[in-house]
Formats: C-alpha cells, sequence, structure tokens
C-alpha cells in the first residue's frame, strides 16, 4: 500500500480556465476539497512572494494564475480565503500589487494580508524558539502554494521552504545567519516549521519553473505541471523526476530522510492524474551554489534595504488617487 499520495496534472500554460480545471482535478484525484476544506473556514493561502515583481519579468513568485483560480474555488465551497505572506523584500500588499492581483482579489472579497504578529513557538522538545506568524497559525486551514525552483542555496526548492515564509520578517535572515554553518540543521529546521504550521495541501506551481540562479535571478523553464499532496517530501520527490535530479541530491530531502519526515521512496508514492512523463526533462539547469549562512553585515545591508523599500511602497500608496 503506497505511504503517500501524489497528484500530478498536465497544465502547459496559465490559461485561467486551463489552471482552474487543472486545479478542480487535482483536489479530485484526491478526495475532493471537502476533504481540507469546510464551510465558513478562514483558508490561509500562502503563495511564494519574495519580491515586488511581475510575473512577466520571470517566475520569481506563484503565478497570479494559480492563486486566483485557488482563491475561486475556495471562496465558492463556502470558505473565507485570504492570501497572506511575509516576503523576503518589500511586502505581501506590494508582491500582490505587482502580479496585478489586488483588484481581481478585491473583486473576489479576498483580502491581501501580511504574515505579521510574531508569536514565539516552540518547535519540539530541545528545538529552537522561533517567531511564526500569529496569522497563519491562527487560520483554519492552510494551503501552500510555493513556486518549482532551482535554489542556489538549497539546490533545489519545491514544497517545504515555502513555509519559511511564516517566519516574521527579517527574522529569516537571522535564521541563515544561526544555521547557515549546518546544511542538516538549516533543513531540519524549515521542515520543523513546515511541521509546525501544518499545511492541509501543497500545491506546487511548476507550469513554468526557474532554473538557474534562483530564488530570486533564475530564467523561466516552461515545464507544463501542477503536483499536488499532503506529504511535502513525497511532492519534492516526484518534482526530481519531473527534472532528471536525484532525491538524495537536494538537502531537504535527504535530511527529511534523516530524521523520519515524509515518504521520499518513489516505490512508495502512489501518483495519481496524469502519471510520470516517459521523458524527464534533460536539461534543467541546476545553480551555481551559494553559502546558505548569511553574515551579519548581509543583515545589517538587508534590513536598510528593507527599510527604503517599504517606505517608497508607503509613499506610492500616499499618491494614489483616494477611490484606488
Amino acid at each position: 500500500m503506497a505511504a503517500a499520495t501524489v497528484a500530478l496534472t498536465r497544465c502547459r500554460n496559465y490559461d485561467p480556465s486551463a489552471v482552474a480545471e487543472a486545479i478542480a482535478r487535482q483536489f479530485d484525484l484526491l478526495g475532493g476539497l471537502g476533504r481540507f476544506v469546510k464551510s465558513g473556514d478562514r483558508v490561509l493561502l500562502k503563495p511564494n512572494f519574495i519580491a515586488p515583481r511581475s510575473h512577466h519579468q520571470g517566475p520569481t513568485q506563484t503565478h497570479p494564475q494559480v492563486i486566483l483560480a485557488m482563491a475561486q474555488l475556495v471562496k465558492d465551497f463556502g470558505a473565507r480565503p485570504f492570501v497572506a505572506d511575509s516576503p523576503a523584500w518589500a511586502n505581501a500588499a506590494a508582491c500582490a500589487r505587482a502580479l496585478e492581483l489586488t483588484e481581481p482579489l478585491a473583486k473576489l472579497g479576498v483580502p491581501v494580508r501580511e504574515l505579521d504578529e510574531p508569536r514565539i513557538c516552540r518547535l519540539g522538545p530541545d528545538k529552537p524558539r522561533v517567531k511564526i506568524s500569529a496569522v497563519a497559525l491562527e487560520a483554519d486551514v492552510v494551503i501552500n502554494l510555493p513556486k518549482f525552483k532551482a535554489h542556489q542555496q538549497l539546490v533545489t526548492t519545491f514544497a517545504v521552504k515555502n513555509l519559511f515564509g511564516t517566519v516574521c520578517g527579517k527574522r529569516k535572515a537571522m535564521w541563515h545567519f544561526k544555521k547557515g554553518d549546518d546544511v542538516t540543521a538549516f533543513c531540519t529546521l524549515l521542515i520543523d516549521i513546515f511541521r509546525h504550521v501544518g499545511p492541509a495541501l501543497t500545491i506546487i506551481d511548476g507550469i513554468v519553473a526557474m532554473e538557474g540562479q534562483g530564488p530570486l535571478r533564475g530564467p523561466n523553464k516552461p515545464l507544463g505541471w501542477l503536483i499536488a499532496g499532503t506529504d511535502p517530501i513525497a511532492c519534492e520527490t516526484v518534482c526530481c523526476q519531473l527534472i532528471n535530479v536525484a532525491p538524495e541530491q537536494i538537502p531537504i530531502i535527504r535530511t527529511a530522510r534523516q530524521i523520519g519526515f515524509g515518504c521520499a521512496d518513489l516505490e512508495q508514492i502512489e501518483i495519481a492524474g496524469d502519471g510520470l512523463p516517459s521523458q524527464a526533462c534533460m536539461d534543467f539547469q541546476m545553480p551555481v551554489m551559494a553559502p546558505i549562512k548569511f553574515s551579519f553585515a548581509h543583515i545589517c545591508r538587508s534590513v536598510a534595504k528593507q527599510i527604503v523599500l517599504l517606505a517608497r511602497g508607503a509613499k506610492a500608496k500616499r499618491a494614489q488617487p483616494a477611490d484606488y
């Protein structure tokens, strides 16, 4: 009997109807939306917002059509979705504006929130205390909507690391400083945060991925897949198969195996839907690796840049017409 199920659906572009159909199909394959959400639930849709860049500039963030399709589906079910993140740069509102999401989400009655209000959380016995957003912790359901990316510090990021965004503001940079000398310790931290927040489901936007020097500067790589499941490591393992990468090369998967989290054995994963392609993508460009650890000077520069970005954003907002 399979230890985990991953729904794999073809979606070759971001046509709104195609994306909506593919996401609805994924829920059908995984037992229906009602398995995860109840009417009236407050549902956090957690995209990968990292910096205020348009999807026309590259696959830096979760594509707006994936977010909109998910928001519409949840709202039609009678739940109360909201979109929230704590980006590395600027804030969630600025990232949503860059993706041209602000107006369509407002028409749906779906708010955009910042993952702020830090709450000290003990991740387990002999584990660190981490300040995680109370906004995320108080949601009835969390649905994880990461972007399929190469990553210059972790080789790739598919599912688990997106929940690092529930750590408020520049505290994420401080954890790079504290844990970055030891890749296993850093990946264990990421997994512990994922477990603590406990998303009900992960849906990975792999329609157009980022290869090369992710998570910010890599080019487009059209793949044409949405990948979904309740087990993030099973999802990451399937993502590896799509780009011909051995799972043991990925630090997060390797660490998950060491600590007994999730299913990284492809033979124990049931793939529902379209199935793995007969030929994987053989030319996915992997990153030139960089250290995980941030220096204290790096953090200071990062904080200073963030202050400038937020000030510019506030000034631009004040300059907008009152009926914007």
